[in-house]
């Protein structure tokens, strides 16, 4: 698929599909309905659209994750994460703080700083210097 490029950030055009890995040097910037079949590495910003689905795991600098994304993959973070509504994940490792929005459904949470949980979320574990949960 083409990508464009705009300074140090990547931006795939709409109705994307990728057979096998991606890897971005850079910021990368997905439109809704973008399917990876493989891994996707970024050394940057990712901004994964809505209704987007990952195949492999996701190794990136910082994330934002579109609603109702799929990721089949564990989810690597150095820094911050947020993962928007009803959004579906293996497991997430960040090294600063993680936002999890209402109806995401993840396996295991891991942050170096603190967990934020914003309304109801199905989780197997969250571990976190701090867990702050606001809304039922």
């Amino acid at each position: 698929m083409k990508v464009y490029r705009h300074g140090d950030t990547y931006i795939a055009p709409k109705g994307s599909f990728f057979d096998g890995n991606v890897k971005i040097d850079g910021n990368f910037i997905t439109p809704p309905e973008t399917h990876i079949w493989g891994n996707l590495l970024v050394s940057g910003r990712l901004e994964l659209g809505p209704c987007s689905t990952v195949g492999g795991f996701i190794e990136a600098g910082n994330i934002i994750v579109g609603h109702d994304a799929k990721i089949k993959g564990p989810l690597r973070v150095k820094t911050t994460v947020t993962i928007c509504d009803n959004a579906c994940l293996c497991s997430i490792r960040a090294g600063g703080d993680i936002t999890l929005r209402p109806g995401v459904s993840v396996g295991d949470v891991n942050s170096d700083e603190t967990i934020f949980v914003y309304g109801k979320v199905a989780s197997e574990r969250l571990f976190g210097r701090a867990v702050k949960v606001y809304g039922t």
